[in-house]
């Protein structure tokens, strides 16, 4: 698996990767493939630290089941009766009431989907700047659907949930986390630091554009910790889910054996993610009735994915450097399902396809767009770099066999019936070759 994992790096311009396999409730392999950097020379190691994105969040909610254990907080209490730094705002006069349940579950009808970082020279803002969507920060955070009613991932969320475990314990939430989740499950390369100690640097991965290149800085840093802020391996990802194994198996060590069933029983439906996992537990995606669960994440320059089975003690974790990453991850985890062994996993995943290398190609040249703006086309990996009469260079990237995408305009290509198609919102351009 590790040669087609390195093939697809390669494709995909993503500079490295790193995973882990869990069976029988034990770590039995790890790999590594690729560089930490674009251009460099160090390789990807077992402990190499990569973002986790939205992995973060299980881990947090984790975090929080164990103070529900300890009885300092209640799954369905609406969180503005224990929240003193910050409260869920009222809407013209009418106060919606949250729960934690409903955070974790992503039913609270809070705003903020996915969060983008901030990039090395910009200011952070502090938990309740980011709750109030005051500045340096992007957006606040508010209630703008019933709660309880439907899904709607909300990293906003998230955030309040954060807020609420440092109100109880009158505690920072990264000292939380080690204490509460990371230290107890062994999990010794993670860290919701943000931004990352220096001394950390060296062994870190960089982040990639979707061409592959190195962001600037390296990283965005997340100061929403419990939605985007950890840092870890593999390795430590595998980890937290045999805890979680173990818990539902009936080893209270970490969690009640009621709260762990309620972590992994369905609360609600869920668009589909890699394995099928189409409904939502506590903090995690679960698919089949919850005999799989998981979760994958996002950050800008980073992808990756976590899948583990309930009853069977098997799993895997996988990271990436690269936006890319996200084309490399599905493809390693169908072929881990015959590789492993893992029963009932879908067996028809469909590997995304990117364009040809002959269609790309071929659509290297000259052209006029509707007969009147020249511009020409170059392959630039699996994308294309475009020129326009008078502009500067932009690069496409792929998103379907016959599609790409600007990175810097709402603009795109399509390949039809052997033709260029060039399209800005509603309106549709035909390309002719000069």
């Amino acid at each position: 698996m590790r040669e087609e994992i390195e093939q697809d790096l390669e494709r995909f311009s993503v500079p490295g990767a790193s995973w882990a396999v869990i069976e029988d409730g034990e770590i039995t392999q790890t790999g590594t493939a690729g560089v930490i950097e674009a251009g460099g020379t160090t390789a990807v190691a077992p402990n190499t630290l990569f973002q986790a994105a939205s992995i973060s969040k299980p881990v947090a909610v984790l975090a929080m089941l164990r103070l529900v254990d300890r009885g300092l907080l209640d799954l369905d209490e609406d969180v503005n009766q224990k929240l003193t730094s910050w409260q869920v705002p009222s809407l013209d006069g009418w106060q919606p009431r949250v729960t934690l349940r409903q955070l974790a579950s992503h039913t609270a009808g809070m705003t903020v989907s996915g969060v983008p970082g901030y990039p090395y020279d910009e200011d952070v803002p502090t938990t309740v700047q980011v709750l109030n969507g005051v500045r340096p920060a992007y957006t606040g955070v508010r209630v703008d659907l019933v709660p309880g009613t439907q899904f709607r991932y909300s990293g906003g969320g998230t955030l309040v949930m954060q807020q609420l475990l440092e109100d109880v314990t009158h505690k920072p939430f990264r000292e939380l986390a080690q204490e509460l989740v990371l230290q107890p499950l062994g999990m010794s390369d993670s860290d919701y630091a943000q931004p990352l100690p220096k001394d950390l640097h060296a062994r870190t991965a960089t982040g990639h554009d979707e061409l592959g290149n190195p962001l600037e800085g390296r990283w965005h840093t997340y100061p929403q910790l419990a939605t985007a802020g950890l840092w870890t391996t593999p390795t430590d990802l595998a980890r937290f889910a045999i805890g979680v194994q173990r818990a539902y198996a009936g080893a209270e060590d970490i969690l009640s054996h009621g709260l762990a069933r309620e972590m992994l029983t369905p609360q609600t439906a869920a668009t589909d993610r890699i394995g099928g996992l189409t409904a939502l537990g506590l903090g995690v995606f679960l698919g089949d009735s919850g005999l799989r669960f998981g979760h994958g994440g996002s950050n800008t320059g980073y992808r990756c994915h976590l899948l583990a089975f309930r009853d069977t003690g098997q799993g895997a974790a996988m990271m990436t450097n690269g936006e890319h990453g996200s084309w490399v991850l599905p493809r390693a985890f169908a072929r881990a399902t015959s590789t492993y062994g893992w029963d009932g996993y879908p067996d028809d995943v469909a590997f995304p396809e990117l364009p040809a290398d002959d269609v790309l190609d071929g659509l290297v040249g000259a052209y006029r767009l509707d007969d009147r703006v020249a511009f020409s086309v170059e392959r630039r990996g699996s994308g294309l770099e475009v020129t326009f009469e008078g502009q500067a260079p932009m690069n496409f990237t792929a998103h379907s066999a016959t599609g790409f995408s600007s990175m810097n305009t709402v603009s795109t290509f399509e390949v039809r019936e052997g033709r260029l198609i060039f399209g800005q919102g509603d309106a549709e351009f035909g390309c002719t070759r000069e």
